[in-house]
């Protein structure tokens, strides 16, 4: 028997095996979405999606974390035709056809509504238990925010206005006996949560809940908006996806997406913003695109287009993809080079080497 043998048959833990037989390093199944760009803010690829794991989506009110999640959770459902999706409901505000509009069975889905911090670690400590690897389970927490400790909840009802200094403990207890099943058990867990401002000289976006939320998570987003309008009607707003965290995608990333009030997320957006900063885009005159191969010079359309002509054209993007190496590009931009944590330099491997012989003193 082989050392490393050994040392796996004395393991008390039933996971234990050599690492290239270790089922929690294996090869994550992804759940791709229908919009290209919320693919690329989840794992760097056009073609990538929904992985197990924490992920946070943070935000001020508004700013469409619960539809993200919701869009996330039907594609986890639609890839896995025998999941269900966990729900767990602080808020109550979104009605059974929002659910149905992302795709999502309502016959599959466990809505669980909760008023504390406490209530939901017990709970969904008990259904992590439970669950068995190979189970198809997502888990959606709307809200983290909108959540009070049971302390807190006391404390209002005996008439006391103190400080509550257990929440923050609450959820970080929460969260590190959550998180370890995650992926040890292939489950995507996506947690809706609000942002506020910290006060300072430069004033920036900060997830609350405190540092365990932070720790524990696998990804936080942090979601942005503008108006989109033409004079002075709103026809819907542009976000912004800024990764905050991820072990996909490159922290500090910008994911563009709009969203119209007519017809809900604009599936193809965000790539023009990304094919133009590329050079795949370009603006001979100020309002016209045509689109290019960079490599080639080659220009590929026809005729000048306008941007509402680019922006959601599913025929014009499924051309980039095929006739330019768009897609390589934006996995070259947004994604954590697999072999990128540490670097082997040879080159400075023998001049430490050299280094270390120099300084060996002869006896």
């Amino acid at each position: 028997m082989s050392l490393l043998d050994k040392l796996v048959k004395n393991s008390t833990i039933k996971m234990t095996a050599p690492l290239l037989d270790s089922k929690v390093y294996g090869k994550k199944d992804m759940a791709p979405t229908q919009v290209p760009m919320v693919n690329v803010a989840l794992s760097g690829r056009i073609d990538g999606g929904l992985t197990p794991g924490l992920l946070v989506l943070a935000g001020p009110s508004k700013h469409f974390k619960s539809a993200f999640a919701l869009l996330m959770a039907g594609a986890y459902m639609q890839r896995n035709p025998d999941a269900v999706l966990l729900f767990y409901d602080a808020e109550f505000g979104t009605p059974q056809a929002y659910f149905e509009s992302f795709g999502i069975d309502m016959d599959r889905v466990v809505h669980t509504p909760i008023t504390n911090v406490e209530e939901l670690k017990f709970d969904i400590s008990q259904q992590l238990d439970k669950i068995e690897k190979g189970d198809k389970v997502c888990i959606v927490i709307d809200s983290v925010g909108n959540l009070a400790s049971k302390k807190e909840v006391q404390d209002s009802l005996d008439g006391k206005s103190v400080a509550d200094m257990s929440r923050a403990k609450a959820l970080k207890s929460l969260f590190r006996i959550v998180t370890p099943h995650l992926n040890l058990k292939d489950i995507p867990l996506i947690a809706v949560n609000h942002t506020y401002q910290e006060i300072g000289l430069f004033p920036k976006a900060v997830v609350s809940g405190g540092t365990g939320i932070y720790y524990s998570a696998d990804a936080i987003w942090i979601i942005g908006r503008q108006q989109d309008k033409v004079g002075q009607e709103i026809k819907g707003y542009h976000f912004v996806i800024n990764i905050e965290k991820s072990r996909h995608v490159r922290e500090k990333s910008k994911i563009p997406i709009s969203v119209s009030y007519d017809g809900g997320i604009v599936k193809w957006s965000g790539l023009m913003d990304v094919a133009e900063g590329g050079g795949y885009l370009r603006k001979p005159k100020v309002g016209w695109y045509e689109a290019v191969n960079p490599e080639t010079g080659e220009i590929l359309n026809e005729k000048l287009m306008r941007a509402k002509e680019v922006n959601d054209n599913k025929e014009f993007w499924l051309m980039m993809f095929e006739k330019t190496n768009l897609g390589q590009y934006i996995r070259d931009k947004f994604t954590i080079g697999a072999s990128g944590a540490i670097m082997r330099d040879d080159e400075t491997t023998e001049e430490l080497d050299e280094l270390l012989d120099d300084e060996v003193v002869d006896d």
